[in-house]
């Protein structure tokens, strides 16, 4: 039996010739993983339809055996494109979807997460990339996962603190106009780094990147 979702990909990659794993983030299931069998084929007719951070309504066959399910059908809604013509707001949009893979659990419903990745990746496409827009993301992500710093227990200075405070309660439009001094963001950055270490483990690849400004 087909079951139907909507979700943003995260990941794509070759499972065989002719085949695609694709990496869904979605509200209700959360993360899953599905097999376009035959997407590599020039007459499939998931040709076009799977690429990273598109937006679709998509069925799925569910396996019994793993947590690789079959896509039957996708409908896009989304392409998300400026991100394919800023190589910025790429490397942004590819450190968040890292980051969300490695902080969460898979087929666990997540839907705070996929509408702040949602609308992440929305601000990106109608704003001028900007680093604080990664530092914002973070902060989101770890009030979203319960892990949200406690500033009167940091060394951060005031300024820094109110910086941190603004990113976390702000839309994502006025995160963009927010002015940081290069001091402030410099501790924010360093103290974030520290801080999803401390609680992830790790930080995935790519952040140092996602925050220049170049």
């Amino acid at each position: 039996m087909s079951e139907s979702a909507s979700g943003l990909i995260l990941r794509t990659q070759p499972l065989t010739e002719t085949s695609l794993i694709v990496r869904w983030l979605t509200p209700d299931f959360g993360r899953i993983a599905t097999v376009a069998k035959g997407a590599r084929r020039l007459q499939s007719p998931f040709l076009g339809q799977l690429d990273l951070f598109y937006l679709a309504d998509f069925s799925f066959s569910r396996s019994r055996r793993s947590d690789l399910h079959t896509l039957r059908e996708i409908s896009l809604r989304e392409t998300h494109s400026a991100l394919r013509q800023d190589i910025r707001r790429l490397r942004q949009a590819a450190y968040a979807a890292s980051l969300v893979e490695q902080a969460t659990e898979t087929e666990t419903p997540l839907p705070a997460i996929f509408e702040l990745m949602n609308g992440f990746l929305g601000c990106l496409c109608r704003q001028k990339s900007a680093p604080q827009m990664v530092l914002a993301f973070e902060l989101k992500l770890l009030n979203e996962l319960g892990l949200k710093p406690d500033l009167g227990e940091t060394r951060l200075t005031p300024g820094a603190r109110q910086i941190v405070r603004a990113l976390m309660q702000n839309d994502w439009p006025a995160c963009v106009r927010l002015k940081p001094t290069s001091a402030q963001a410099g501790e924010l950055t360093q103290f974030l780094h520290g801080f999803l270490i401390c609680h992830l483990g790790r930080l995935p690849q790519g952040r140092t990147t996602a925050l220049t400004d170049d």
